[in-house]
């Protein structure tokens, strides 16, 4: 076969020898072609986690997913099975900054993001001709603080509907209730200013530049019922100095958000991340 299907394979299970000595034969044995294989053992949780990238000429997935069910039973394992040949479908959630929402169109739309853009959700009308201009539904439901159930509750119903994968909170500028957070878990990345908790609320960067802060960051997260508390994927800083004008903070913080919330979207879609408690585990080889 020219094009065999591809697989990515990925397990979480209890340490232990001869994890990876029971994985690779039932592959090799079901004709699997192992093209990349990265593993990691957490010393703190005696968990073992495995990702690999294989070739399936002779098998099908549920072949491969019917027969390796006996290993992963003696292993104890935690695992699931994506064809490559299936995109993740995104829902993007933003409110009126546009910097993200912009960088992760351009890298969808060149093939750097393997993910499949499924619309554009906002609480204000501002995004809408981004998501026009590059042919994206639009879905503009305002809230409230009397109207934030209601409006969650559509927010839902489009996930639903349009099958979404994933939601990105692209600098959507809502608390999620409890609620909303326990139907995302797994499946919603946020992306913030790196000062929290020293600087919450408005003009974060204004507030930083008082204080004379050194470095501007970025953190990308699973998000949870606790507040910008979830799994951390990624983080970046950039140096500043006391030259460093409020405006051009902003443009550094942004253009840092912008760039950890795409590495984690890319390394989410390409099934490498693994939650491992409180914190993930990114198996970028």
């Amino acid at each position: 076969m020219a094009n065999p299907p591809e697989f990515i394979l990925l397990l979480k299970c209890p340490d232990r020898p001869g994890i990876l000595a029971e994985v690779t034969p039932y592959l090799a044995a079901a004709g699997c072609d192992i093209r990349d294989s990265t593993v990691y053992g957490d010393p703190d949780t005696k968990t073992f986690f495995i990702r690999m990238h294989v070739a399936s000429p002779n098998a099908t997935g549920d072949e491969i997913r019917s027969g390796f069910e006996p290993v992963a039973r003696r292993l104890q394992t935690d695992w699931t099975m994506f064809n490559l040949a299936k995109k993740m479908r995104v829902l993007i959630a933003g409110s009126k900054s546009a910097h993200c929402l912009n960088d992760l169109l351009f890298k969808w739309d060149n093939g750097t993001l393997p993910i499949d853009v499924v619309g554009v959700v906002s609480n204000h009308q501002d995004l809408a001709p981004i998501a026009e201009w590059k042919g994206i539904p639009f879905h503009h439901l305002p809230i409230s603080k009397e109207t934030k159930p209601q409006q969650e509750e559509q927010f839902r119903a489009l996930i639903t509907g349009q099958k979404a994968d994933l939601v990105i909170l692209a600098r959507y500028m809502q608390i999620l209730s409890d609620e909303m957070c326990a139907y995302l878990e797994g499946k919603c990345i946020n992306i913030h200013h790196s000062f929290l908790p020293s600087f919450k609320g408005a003009r974060p960067y204004h507030q930083a530049y008082e204080r004379g802060v050194k470095l501007i960051g970025a953190t990308a997260h699973y998000v949870t019922p606790q507040l910008d508390e979830g799994p951390i994927i990624e983080q970046d800083v950039r140096r500043v100095t006391h030259a460093t004008t409020p405006k051009e903070m902003i443009r550094i913080g942004h253009e840092v958000e912008a760039q950890v919330l795409s590495r984690a979207v890319r390394w989410h879609a390409e099934h490498r991340v693994l939650l491992n408690g409180r914190k993930t585990v990114v198996l970028n080889g």
